[in-house]
């Protein structure tokens, strides 16, 4: 990334409409109720969503939710978004998401991503993907991120995605407890793990682990800052100054109007580049 030329990096966007394969009728379902829970615009391709970052001068990440073993939707495939970042390297990263049910497969795949250069990290939703973070199931994935020091997201807490469906259309929220991730951060110190969102209604064990272990992260994506806990900004103003970082959830979110909230939710301006932008540089380890 050409990190001075940009204002903000964004940590936590979705690829969300494919360039080279159709919609799937199995995550329309999904998408409906989430495009409802947070009234959220209709969602760009991977080249438009580029294009919007671009002109924001925002650096973003980006990854797609593997949730094929739990919801049965195709999904987008890593080397697309991969290809995606590799054109556009001044300003985006790739990451992956691998199902942990997948099993050696997935362990390959991750091994060929991360050999070949295409992806900086990757990116679980337990929720989605119906397991607990510290399954044994999913360590060989694991062993293989922490191998090359490459970080990890976990989605943590509700889940917009199938909010208001019957049964929540399947999906349990048990699996997105922050404090099953913690056996992750102690069994792989050598792998940064990111928790994404405010973690509700388990904020404070997110706030627990990222003061205790210093391999967590929290990024604040997929609330708006105004209806952040009021624990997340007390701590982001102290000790955990150096360890939040600004995600938007994008396109659910839009990332222009997380910033101006943010800047009036009562974070100390001092740190309002570090949770921008200098938190993730050294998260992601941009700078040498």
């Amino acid at each position: 990334m050409k990190i001075d030329d940009l204002i903000a990096i964004d940590v936590h966007t979705h690829a969300e409409v494919s360039c080279r394969q159709g919609p799937d009728p199995y995550w329309q379902p999904f998408e409906d109720a989430a495009n409802k829970y947070f009234k959220a615009p209709p969602r760009p391709t991977i080249a438009e969503t580029i294009k919007y970052y671009r002109e924001k001068k925002i650096g973003l990440v980006m990854f797609t939710v593997d949730s094929e073993f739990q919801i049965g939707n195709r999904r987008i495939p890593n080397d697309e978004i991969a290809e995606a970042a590799a054109a556009n390297s001044d300003m985006m990263i790739a990451f992956a998401s691998i199902d942990p049910h997948k099993g050696m497969m997935g362990v390959r795949e991750a091994r060929d991503l991360i050999e070949s250069g295409a992806v900086k990290g990757f990116k679980f939703h337990p929720t989605c993907q119906g397991f607990y973070p510290n399954d044994k199931m999913a360590y060989k994935l694991y062993e293989v991120i922490a191998e090359y020091k490459l970080p990890a997201i976990f989605h943590t807490g509700h889940s917009g995605m199938g909010t208001g469906l019957p049964g929540g259309g399947g999906l349990r929220l048990k699996y997105s407890q922050p404090i099953h991730i913690d056996d992750v951060a102690v069994d792989f110190p050598d792998m940064t793990i990111i928790l994404a969102h405010p973690s509700w209604p388990w904020t404070d064990e997110a706030l627990s682990m990222a003061l205790h272990k210093e391999n967590v992260y929290i990024d604040l994506s997929g609330w708006m800052p105004k209806y952040f806990p009021p624990q997340i900004v007390q701590y982001a103003n102290g000790q955990l100054r150096n360890k939040m970082l600004f995600g938007s959830d994008f396109p659910l979110i839009q990332p222009d109007r997380w910033i101006k909230q943010f800047a009036e939710a009562g974070f100390k301006p001092e740190i309002h580049d570090l949770i921008l932008k200098q938190n993730a540089i050294k998260a992601l380890r941009l700078a040498a």
